[in-house]
């Protein structure tokens, strides 16, 4: 059993793209999927679908890799936020990762968004991780 399962999802993206792997497979939360959403809105994956299996359900990860170089779109995944020491920022301590060239990921009172969003909407929460 993980303790962590938002760290065990960037973990699991972070390998399957070290493997060269199409799809990763893992189970599914709501967490999961809102931040599944921002990684496929930001063009960080290609898709993503969430399959009923009997104990839990299942979230599929469709990667993406550059064509010519087949590099993975995502360079960086990291986790800020951990179990042990929380990272709560307002909407005008959010990070700016890699200056504005990738995302952080906030868990707010309004649901789970980008960094940009949260400062659009003056919410500031849990930042869960960045990406670039």
């Amino acid at each position: 059993m993980y303790t962590d399962p938002i760290a065990d999802f960037l973990t699991r993206i972070r390998n399957g793209q070290t493997a060269g792997l199409r799809v990763v497979e893992m189970p599914s939360s709501k967490t999961k999927v809102a931040i599944s959403e921002i990684l496929k809105d930001q063009g960080y994956i290609h898709d993503f679908k969430v399959e009923e299996v009997a104990p839990q359900n299942v979230l599929k990860i469709a990667l993406k890799y550059d064509r010519v170089t087949k590099t993975p779109a995502i360079r960086e995944i990291k986790r800020v936020s951990k179990p042990g020491l929380r990272q709560y920022k307002s909407s005008g301590e959010l990070p700016r990762v890699k200056n504005g060239l990738g995302v952080a990921v906030v868990s707010t009172s309004k649901g789970v968004m980008t960094d940009k969003q949260a400062r659009k909407e003056n919410v500031g929460g849990e930042v869960l991780c960045t990406v670039s």
